[in-house]
């Protein structure tokens, strides 16, 4: 996912919403020890520092140097770049606790950016054998905020699905339904059927517009000279929200696969 965000990586993540802390206690109470866990495209580390409250270490992982710059301290928590070009046994070695070791492995709205392959590869000799658990999230566009201010939004998805220039993208837009995921259920979702959760944000109409402007579409519309957040359009989501400094909850749709190895 480097060079995806890296332009404006302080803007993604002030926009973004928070996973729920409650996400992080049922992974914990499915995974059988809690000595060690890796969240990989872990961004500026939300999702480690969540995880750090049921695990002793955790080691978070990016290929994006701007993110991790931007990574949260914690006492538990070691942050490492992982360029693309680091070898399955590079990446075994480097998490620490060598093959069958690691308790928990998650990747927060990060996963379909992957090299799948080579990623379950490494997974699959990571993981405790047996109760080792991973988990992979992500949400997408679908959002409630309004009847009218929903109407407004699907308009304004459909202009930017031409420019989710990422093949990726689908898999997100798909809500996880395609994304290949070759692990034993245990409960949370399972291969082609994820588990549907809901994510809040609270927020003004500045800050909402601050995360528009952060999706890849909206960046991938501009190098081609197309404007998606024009003043036009802007007035038109700003006037269905409320007001500029209208504070709001958005419910994000969210989605989530967890399993064990086979």
């Amino acid at each position: 996912m480097s060079g995806v965000y890296d332009n404006q990586a302080d803007i993604y993540l002030d926009a973004r919403p928070t996973y729920p802390a409650d996400w992080y206690s049922k992974l914990a109470a499915l995974s059988h020890r809690h000595n060690l866990a890796w969240d990989a495209g872990t961004g500026n580390g939300q999702a480690a520092i969540g995880i750090a409250e049921h695990y002793e270490r955790v080691v978070a992982t990016d290929v994006s140097e701007t993110m991790l710059n931007l990574g949260k301290p914690h006492p538990k928590v070691t942050y490492h770049h992982t360029p693309p070009s680091m070898t399955e046994d590079e990446m075994v070695d480097l998490i620490g606790g060598g093959e069958n070791s690691v308790d928990l492995i998650t990747v927060a709205t990060a996963v379909h950016w992957f090299d799948l392959p080579k990623f379950y590869a490494i997974a699959n000799r990571l993981l405790r054998k047996p109760g080792g658990i991973i988990a992979v999230w992500s949400y997408n566009t679908d959002m409630v905020v309004s009847p009218e201010f929903d109407s407004v939004m699907t308009r304004f998805n459909a202009e930017t699905m031409p420019y989710c220039k990422f093949p990726e993208s689908q898999y997100f837009l798909d809500g996880y339904k395609t994304l290949p995921f070759p692990f034993e259920s245990v409960g949370l979702g399972s291969e082609g059927k994820p588990i549907e959760l809901e994510m809040k944000k609270t927020v003004s109409f500045e800050g909402f517009l601050r995360m528009l402007r952060s999706w890849s579409a909206v960046g991938a519309a501009k190098e081609k000279g197309v404007d998606l957040l024009s003043d036009d359009v802007v007035k038109e989501l700003e006037t269905a929200w409320g007001g500029y400094e209208l504070v709001r909850t958005i419910v994000y749709k969210t989605f989530m696969l967890a399993g064990t190895v086979r």
